[in-house]
């Protein structure tokens, strides 16, 4: 059994940093599966760095309850063979892996917070990954998401703790035929983080719920009579009625609201066309300026 390391000489602490101080004097130890294996645990990590100075020197790692949100970011470790990354918030995995860790065997990505079938894609190019656990991850609840893990690792032996049976592999094989059947199916699942709003809109319902349809289809009813009587044109009583308010009116924003009303033929309120007050701007006698009854 090889005998753990006297703690190198204290450096500085970068809070979340996985820096090559912290990795110095982090506890080293032969596991019970006879791992040379390195605890990294609880640092606040938040992303995978500076592990060459490790100078490739362990089957094991240990990089459980930290905050790392990415599987990236190794140097070439071709003896590591057990990666540990429960309890963190990894929700990517970054393609070309087996360039760096090609001898990985397992990998914990347990309680992480991988969301699309997708998203474990990368992991098919480790070709000696037979220990894949994704317990705990937002993944699971996709529609045949077992299947679609082992038709992408054909070599897993264990997944979510559970052995690979011959039935699945076979399951696996037939509804994943083709690489179109899996494109396709990891397409078509629903992203929970994904903006909700902005999903409703692009199928046309309204945000407020089926509670608000009733009213969403009448307040779109009156807007649509309200637009078809913009865009028709003025009658010519309505034309004249305008007009003088617009001779009578007093301020500038009375007379470009008036003309606006000119142009669509929507009537203020205050201008009647029937012989009624026709202006906000008329004269104190009665607010009827000359010019203002029509009809």
């Amino acid at each position: 059994m090889a005998e753990q390391r006297p703690p190198a000489p204290a450096g500085p602490r970068l809070p979340g940093r996985l820096t090559a101080e912290l990795i110095m004097r982090s506890p080293q130890y032969m596991s019970c599966i006879k791992f040379y294996e390195i605890d990294l645990r609880g640092n606040k990590i938040a992303a995978i760095e500076n592990l060459g100075a490790t100078q490739n020197q362990f089957d094991s790692i240990d990089l459980s309850d930290n905050a790392i949100v990415r599987v990236d970011g190794f140097p070439k470790l071709l003896r590591l063979k057990q990666l540990l990354l429960n309890n963190n918030r990894v929700a990517r995995i970054a393609r070309g892996l087996e360039e760096f860790i090609p001898s990985l065997e397992t990998l914990i990505l347990t309680n992480n917070r991988i969301n699309n079938l997708q998203d474990i894609d990368p992991l098919a190019t480790l070709s000696k990954l037979e220990h894949l656990s994704l317990h705990g991850n937002p993944v699971m609840t996709k529609p045949n998401y077992r299947l679609y893990v082992i038709s992408k690792l054909p070599r897993l032996k264990v997944l979510d703790f559970k052995k690979v049976k011959q039935k699945e592999r076979d399951a696996a094989k037939a509804l994943f035929s083709s690489e179109e059947a899996q494109t396709a199916h990891a397409s078509n699942t629903f992203e929970p983080d994904e903006d909700l709003a902005a999903a409703k809109q692009q199928a046309g319902v309204a945000n407020g719920g089926a509670e608000q349809g009733a009213g969403a289809m009448e307040e779109d009813a009156a807007a649509s009579s309200a637009a078809a009587a913009a865009t028709s044109a003025p009658s010519q009583e309505q034309m004249v009625a305008i007009k003088a308010a617009i001779a009578n009116a007093q301020t500038l924003e009375e007379i470009q609201r008036l003309e606006e009303a000119l142009k669509t033929g929507h009537l203020p309120s205050e201008i009647r066309v029937d012989g009624g007050q026709a202006g906000a701007g008329g004269e104190a006698n009665g607010g009827k300026p000359d010019g203002m009854e029509v009809g």
